[in-house]
């Protein structure tokens, strides 16, 4: 019996004829615990990808970025990030309220190598790592089901150009989001947040956003 593949996926690896293969890689490559390899792949990144499920039952998928490390692994199963200001809509954080379950997946794209996590994830306001990210809004735990390394074959190969200016740290003070300064934006802003546009350049249009974002600006 299978924990990991149901009878949609059997009938595909009949077809293909890769039940064999299926059967070994959830005997031997799956994991639920971490080891001391995984642990630095993890801690490593900088990004990784987030799936949730939203109240509709409709899977959605996030990029999630900070400083390499902004991932921690806590415990042989348990890793946890933070939940940083975006753009008001709490997707994904309001997706586990309702549907705990999560995928993510980690890709380092030099080397390349990446590495899926399927497991279970709470959100926490009053998480003791709250105090160890500058700005979090949430601190993220995710106790993992199952992991394992996927294929790189297909994972094209990027050199890290720079890291983004508006990840929260201590040594700086964090710009205002570009499209926090659009112009018809302004009222809908929460009011910790409104009156700051001028401070960071002044008012821009849409327009004017959109021609920063196409441009790769770092003000957009």
């Amino acid at each position: 019996m299978s924990n990991m593949f149901g009878a949609q996926h059997r009938a595909l690896q009949d077809q293909f004829d890769t039940r064999r293969l299926t059967d070994m890689i959830e005997g031997g490559f799956v994991a639920k615990e971490i080891d001391d390899n995984t642990n630095a792949f993890i801690e490593s990144r900088d990004m990784f990808f987030l799936s949730s499920i939203d109240h509709q039952g409709r899977p959605t998928v996030s990029y999630k970025g900070g400083d390499p490390g902004f991932v921690r692994v806590v415990d042989k199963t348990t890793i946890a990030f933070p939940f940083y200001d975006g753009n008001g809509m709490f997707y994904s954080w309001g997706n586990i309220a309702t549907n705990a379950k999560v995928g993510l997946l980690f890709i380092d794209f030099m080397t390349p190598n990446r590495m899926r996590v399927q497991g279970t994830a709470s959100v926490d306001v009053n998480d003791p790592l709250m105090m160890d990210y500058v700005e979090a809004q949430g601190i993220v735990r995710v106790t993992i089901e199952g992991m394992w390394p996927n294929c790189p074959r297909y994972v094209h190969r990027y050199t890290k150009v720079k890291p983004s200016r508006y990840v929260p740290r201590e040594a700086c003070e964090t710009p205002l989001a570009g499209w926090k300064r659009i112009d018809i934006v302004q009222g809908a802003l929460p009011a910790n947040q409104q009156g700051k546009a001028e401070k960071a350049g002044g008012l821009i249009t849409v327009e004017d956003w959109f021609g920063k974002l196409y441009q790769g600006s770092e003000e957009a």
